[in-house]
């Protein structure tokens, strides 16, 4: 099987992709807009809670009542709405990865 440069450039070009999707890069990026408030990597040492180390499916529930309006809220409703379910579940598993040290 023969292939043209093109092609082959192309499927070079597609295991980083494919790689950095595992790696749950999307997740880690999502993520950084949560650290304003959350803290560093989700460390919060303030009155807002930290996202570090927090069950997955407590974080993907959280994000979906938030995003319902059905959970108290004094912004968190409006960043929700702004997420797709797939980017809230990324987020999530980004921060349940990260551990406490």
């Amino acid at each position: 099987m023969r292939f043209s440069n093109a092609a082959l450039i192309l499927m070079v070009l597609a295991v980083p992709a494919v790689a950095a999707d595992n790696d749950n890069v999307n997740g880690r990026n999502w993520a950084a807009t949560c650290t304003g408030c959350h803290g560093p990597n989700g460390r919060s040492d303030g009155p807002i809670p930290g996202l570090i180390g927090l069950q997955k499916a407590y974080i993907v529930m959280a994000m979906r009542e938030f995003k319902e309006g059905t959970r108290q809220a004094t912004v968190m409703h409006q960043h929700a709405k702004g997420y797709t379910d797939e980017q809230i579940e990324r987020i999530a598993e980004y921060f349940a990865a990260q551990k406490l040290n």
